[in-house]
């Protein structure tokens, strides 16, 4: 399995900035996109941003502007920069990653591993 870590939640006021990071580990499997979701009370989970090995990126428009994704492949870790924070970006925010399994010789795709989540809360 793959496992998922995040870590850089936190409270910060309106305005303010935070970076998330998410590192990916599992043996015989090889990250491929890797995304950021979140969770408001009483709403479902929503899309904020992914992106490809590649670096192709795709945003929420409420977060466009504001929000940057990136990756480091090597370090099969992926980052959220959330700048310009308001109150409705308070969440709590999952990394995602599809991933490719090998075995044999054979490759086979693995998606939806979740990573336990982390709080980001922003005060007015």
């Amino acid at each position: 399995q793959v496992q998922l870590v995040e870590s850089g939640g936190g409270l910060v006021q309106a305005g303010g900035s935070l970076r998330l990071s998410c590192i990916a580990s599992g043996n015989s499997f090889t990250i491929r996109t890797m995304g950021w979701y979140r969770q408001a009370p009483g709403k479902q989970r929503e899309s904020v941003a992914v992106i490809t090995t590649t670096g192709s990126t795709n945003y929420a428009d409420s977060v466009k502007g504001r929000f940057t994704i990136s990756r480091d492949n090597a370090k099969n870790t992926v980052y959220l920069q959330m700048n310009s924070l308001t109150p409705e970006d308070t969440a709590v925010y999952y990394c995602n990653a599809d991933a490719t399994y090998s075995s044999g010789g054979s490759f086979f795709p693995r998606r939806g591993f979740w990573g336990q989540g982390t709080q980001v809360t922003v005060s007015s």
